[in-house]
């Protein structure tokens, strides 16, 4: 058995998100998300088709941020969590949301972690 850690790190997205009437129009969001993935051995070959492609983390994101939006950070990071799980390769995930342009001087955010 191999466990790699495979990360996409600092998504910056564009999207609706928040419940207070100004953030009714899309937002800067940066998205992180961590995700420990098993493998019954390391990869044998430098070939994709051996390990997890980050394009599917990085498109499941980018097809979420593209609906309607969310009220919630909690419920994004949520909805992200759910689609990298579903690679039943994916054992562990985190994944963090970020809103920099919130508050002048500090960003909010949120993280969630789920495991198998």
């Amino acid at each position: 058995m191999a466990e790699f850690t495979t990360i996409l790190e600092g998504l910056e997205v564009m999207m609706r998100l928040g419940i207070h009437p100004h953030e009714a129009v899309p937002q800067r969001v940066i998205l992180s998300v961590w995700m420990t993935v098993d493998y019954p051995a390391p990869p044998s070959s430098d070939r994709i088709e051996e390990v997890l492609d980050y394009d599917f983390v990085r498109n499941g994101i980018l097809a979420l941020v593209d609906g309607p939006g969310f009220d919630l950070q909690e419920t994004l990071v949520e909805a992200v969590a759910a689609r990298c799980l579903a690679d039943p390769r994916v054992r562990h995930v985190r994944v963090r949301s970020k809103k920099p342009d919130v508050y002048p001087d500090a960003a909010v955010g949120c993280e969630i972690v789920r495991r198998r």
